[in-house]
C-alpha cells in the first residue's frame, strides 16, 4: 500500500472525516450576546481583524484565563463552530503576541495548527481537548508578553502599500534587505493582489533562506499557511505581516550586508541547484543511498551533505529515498541527542515537508530539499556528541503480550527507558500491519499528559510524517519518537478534567 493509500486509510479509520460537517453551524454569531458600541470600539493604534471575527476575537484577547474555558464552552453551547474558534484562536496570538524570537511565547500561535492536526485526527469524543489547551496556552502566553512590554501589531502604514503591480516586487526588495518597514507595507499590498499558491512560492523560500531560531520561520510558514487553508483566506493579511515580521528576525547588523554562519547554507544551495540535472524528479527509489546521506548526516558539513544531495539527484536516485534519509537523520538526531534542538529538527524537517509537496517551481523544491539537508548538520553541531545509536541498526526487543497490552507496555516504557520503548515499539510496528491503534494511543496520551507546546508540535509532526516516510524506512522512524513522545507514566494534565467540565456542565 503506498503512502498515499495508507495516509487515506488512516484518516478514515480515525474518522477525522466530516469535522466541518459536525462543527459547520455558521450561525453562532447571530447567537452571542449583544456588544455594545462602546466595547466595540478598537484602540486605532492596533491592527482591525475581519468585522465577523473581531468580537470572538476579543472575547479571548479580554476574558481572564482562569475564565476562558468556561466562557468558550458556553459559546460552543450556543452555536460556535470549531472552524470560527479555529480562526480567532490564531488571530488573537498574531495580534497580540510578538514573534521574535519566532519561538518561546509565540509557540501559542506556532502550535495552532499542530493542535488543529490532532483534533482532526481524534475521535468526535476528544476532538475539542487540543483547542481548549491552545486556548489556555494562549492566555499563558500573552501574559508573558505583557511581562516583556505588551506587543500589540499596529494598522498598517496605508500610505506606504504599494499598487498591485508592484507589491511583489516591493516584497522581495524589502525582504532581501531585511527591511522591516517596507517588508510589513508590500506584505499587505502583495496579500491584497496575489494568488495564494503565489503567496506560498514567497513565503516559503524566505521560511527556509536562513537558520536562525532552529528552523521555527520555516515552521510558521507551514502552520501559519495550514491554518489558513482551514479558516480561510478571508484572514490572511494580519497572520501574514506576522510571518513578515517574524521571518526578518536576526542578530547583529543587517544580513545582507555581512557572511554570517545561519545564511551561508542558502547562498551556497543557490549555486548548487544549477548543477541539479533538469528531470531530477524521475528517478527511482534506492534505499543504499538513503543509507548513504543518513551516513554523511552523522557526521559532513552543510557543504558535504549538500554536495551528496546534488550528486545522488544527479546520478538518478528518487527525491523520495533523499527524503527518507533526511526524516531518518532528524529521528537518530533525537535518539543521539534528545531535547529541545533535536526535537526542532523533526517539526522543521516536517514543515520544510510539507513545503517541497505545496510548492509549484522547479527551483523552490530543489532548495527546500537541500536547506533541510544542511538545517540537519547544523542541528547535530559536533558529530561526536551525544550516544552513538544509529536508527537504521538498533535491534527490535521481542515482548511477550500482545493488542492493546502491547501498547500498554511500549507507552508505560517511554517514561521509564525510552530506548527499550522504542525497540519494543519496533516489535510491535513489525508485527502489525496497521500501525493506527498504537498512533491513537500515543496521540491520546498528548491530550492527556501533554504539559507544552513541543508535546503538539512533535506529536502532529511525526504521526503525520508516519506516512510520508518509505515503508523500509517507516517503522524505525516512528520508533524514534519514543524519545520525545508522552509516556503514560506522566502526571495527567488537570485542563482536561477543566474542559470535560466545562462542556459536559
Amino acid at each position: 500500500m503506498s503512502a498515499l493509500s495508507l495516509r487515506r486509510h488512516f484518516l478514515k479509520t480515525t474518522a477525522t472525516v466530516g469535522v466541518l460537517g459536525a462543527f459547520g453551524d455558521l450561525s453562532f454569531l447571530s447567537q452571542l450576546p449583544p456588544i455594545s458600541r462602546a466595547d466595540a470600539r478598537l484602540d486605532p493604534r492596533v491592527v482591525r481583524l475581519q468585522p465577523e471575527i473581531e468580537p470572538l476575537v476579543r472575547l479571548l484577547e479580554e476574558t481572564p484565563r482562569e475564565q476562558l474555558l468556561e466562557k468558550v464552552a458556553g459559546r460552543i453551547k450556543q452555536g460556535l463552530n470549531y472552524r470560527e474558534l479555529l480562526a480567532a484562536l490564531l488571530l488573537a496570538g498574531v495580534r497580540n503576541i510578538q514573534p521574535r524570537p519566532v519561538g518561546f511565547k509565540f509557540h501559542a500561535v506556532l502550535v495552532v495548527n499542530s493542535a488543529h492536526l490532532a483534533s482532526i485526527a481524534s475521535p468526535d469524543s476528544e476532538r475539542w481537548l487540543p483547542i481548549f489547551w491552545a486556548l489556555d496556552h494562549f492566555k499563558e502566553s500573552q501574559a508573558r508578553d505583557v511581562r516583556e512590554g505588551d506587543w500589540t501589531m499596529g494598522p498598517v502604514n496605508e500610505s506606504a502599500v504599494p499598487p498591485a503591480a508592484k507589491a511583489r516586487q516591493a516584497f522581495t526588495l524589502a525582504m532581501d534587505n531585511w527591511d522591516e518597514a517596507a517588508a510589513d507595507a508590500a506584505v499587505a499590498g502583495l496579500v491584497r493582489s496575489a494568488k495564494q499558491n503565489e503567496l506560498f512560492e514567497v513565503f516559503c523560500r524566505y521560511g527556509a533562506r536562513d537558520f536562525r531560531d532552529i528552523g521555527h520561520k520555516a515552521i510558521y510558514v507551514a502552520n501559519s499557511w495550514r491554518t489558513l487553508q482551514h479558516i480561510g483566506w478571508q484572514h490572511a493579511e494580519p497572520v501574514l505581516r506576522s510571518l513578515a515580521y517574524a521571518l526578518l528576525y536576526h542578530e547583529g547588523e543587517n544580513p545582507s550586508k555581512r557572511d554570517a554562519e545561519p545564511d551561508r547554507p542558502w547562498r551556497r544551495n543557490q549555486a548548487r541547484v544549477a548543477r541539479i540535472r533538469t528531470d531530477w524528479q524521475q528517478g527511482k527509489p534506492s534505499a543504499e543511498a538513503s543509507a548513504e546521506l543518513l551516513t554523511t548526516l552523522r557526521a559532513g558539513s552543510s557543504d558535504e551533505v549538500g554536495d551528496t544531495v546534488v550528486e545522488q539527484l544527479n546520478r538518478g536516485v528518487a527525491p523520495q529515498s533523499i527524503w527518507d534519509a533526511l526524516f531518518q537523520g532528524a529521528g537518530e538526531l533525537l535518539m543521539r541527542q534528545p531535547g529541545l534542538v533535536a526535537l526542532h529538527a523533526v517539526t522543521s524537517t516536517n514543515a520544510l515537508h510539507f513545503a517541497y509537496q505545496t510548492c509549484e517551481s522547479d527551483e523552490t523544491r530543489k532548495m527546500l530539499l537541500l536547506q533541510n539537508a544542511a538545517f540537519l548538520a547544523l542541528f547535530r553541531g559536533d558529530p561526536a556528541g551525544g550516544k552513538a545509536v544509529k536508527i537504521d541498526l538498533f535491534e527490535p526487543l521481542p515482548f511477550k503480550v500482545k493488542g492493546a497490552s502491547a501498547i500498554e507496555e511500549i507507552l508505560a516504557d517511554v517514561s521509564n527507558d525510552r530506548m527499550r520503548a522504542a525497540r519494543k515499539m519496533l516489535t510491535y510496528l513489525h508485527e502489525n500491519t496497521e500501525p493506527e491503534r498504537l498512533i491513537g494511543a500515543a496521540r491520546q496520551l498528548v491530550f492527556l499528559k501533554g504539559s507544552n507546546s513541543h508535546d503538539y508540535k512533535f506529536s502532529s509532526a511525526v504521526l503525520e510524517d508516519y506516512y510520508h516516510v518509505s515503508p523500509e524506512w517507516r517503522n524505525r522512524y516512528l520508533a524514534a519518537s519514543s524519545f520525545n513522545l508522552c509516556g503514560s507514566g506522566a502526571p495527567d494534565n488537570d485542563l482536561v478534567k477543566r474542559t470535560r467540565a466545562a462542556l459536559q456542565g
